[in-house]
C-alpha cells in the first residue's frame, strides 16, 4: 500500500539547462538534435532567445523560444535547440529524468545506428576525461547528429523518418527492462500513491496528511556536457 511518494510531483524531473552556443554547419548555434521514444519533455524557457526545431511525421516545424515560452513534445519528435543569444531554459522530464538517463537516441547517419556498440563509441564522453576532451567529444558528436538529421529533412517523405524510428527503437531495446522499473518507481508510484490517498479521504481517513514533509536540494552537478548544452542537474529528480 503506497500513501505518499518521495519524489517530485508526478515523477517527473528538472534540470536547468544552458543552450549551447557553438556554431554549426548550417550557421547556427545550438545543440545535438534528438529523439526520446518513451518519455514526453517540456521547456520552460527563462532567459535569452532561440528556437526549437521539430520533425515528427506531421512535417518540419519552428518554434520560438522566449521566456515565459513553455514549449513541449511528446515522444517520436526529433528536436534540436537553436540558441540565438544565452537561450537558458528549465527543463522538465517525464519518468524520473528517463530522457537523460538513457531514453534518447541523437540523429546520426544511419552507419552509426547499426548496433549499440558502434552507436556508443561515436556518442560517450567519458566522465573522467578533462574538460577540454569532454567539449570535443559532445561538440563532435553533435556535428555528427546535426549531419543525419540534415539527410532527414531532406529525405522525401515520411520513410527516413519511420527508418530513424526503427532503428533507434532496436538499439535502446535491451534497456527497457531498466526503463520499466525506472516508471514503477517513480511515475506509478506516483499515481498509486494518489489513488490511495483519494481512497482514504472519501473514508474520512486522513492520517497520510500527519505524514508531511518539506524537503530541499542543490544541484548534484553543474555544468554537466548534455545533448542541448550545460546541465546542472538534480539527484532526487
Amino acid at each position: 500500500m503506497v500513501t505518499s511518494y518521495e519524489g517530485l510531483p508526478g515523477g517527473v524531473a528538472v534540470s536547468h539547462l544552458c543552450v549551447y552556443d557553438w556554431p554549426a554547419a548550417d550557421g547556427l548555434h545550438g545543440g545535438t538534435p534528438h529523439v526520446h521514444l518513451t518519455c514526453s519533455e517540456a521547456y520552460v524557457v527563462t532567459g535569452g532567445r532561440g528556437a526549437v526545431q521539430t520533425l515528427t511525421t506531421a512535417g518540419y516545424e519552428v518554434t520560438p523560444l522566449v521566456p515565459g515560452t513553455v514549449a513541449r513534445f511528446t515522444p517520436g519528435t526529433v528536436h534540436r535547440l537553436v540558441n540565438e543569444g544565452e537561450l537558458r531554459i528549465t527543463v522538465l522530464m517525464q519518468n524520473s529524468g528517463l530522457p537523460e538517463a538513457g531514453d534518447a537516441v541523437l540523429t546520426l547517419p544511419p552507419e552509426y545506428l547499426t548496433d549499440p556498440e558502434t552507436y556508443a563509441a561515436a556518442t560517450t564522453i567519458p566522465a573522467d576525461a578533462p574538460e577540454a576532451e569532454r567539449e570535443r567529444i559532445a561538440r563532435a558528436r553533435r556535428d555528427l547528429a546535426l549531419e543525419g538529421y540534415r539527410r532527414l529533412r531532406e529525405a522525401a517523405g515520411p520513410e527516413a523518418l519511420a527508418a530513424f524510428h526503427r532503428a533507434a527503437a532496436a538499439l535502446v531495446r535491451p534497456r527497457l527492462a531498466d526503463w520499466r522499473e525506472r516508471w514503477r518507481a517513480g511515475a506509478a508510484a506516483a499515481a498509486a500513491a494518489t489513488e490511495e490517498q483519494l481512497d482514504r479521504l472519501q473514508r474520512g481517513d486522513l492520517s497520510h496528511l500527519a505524514d508531511a514533509v518539506v524537503r530541499s536540494e542543490q544541484p548534484s552537478e553543474r555544468g554537466k556536457f548534455g545533448m542541448c548544452g550545460r546541465l546542472d542537474v538534480y539527484r532526487g529528480a
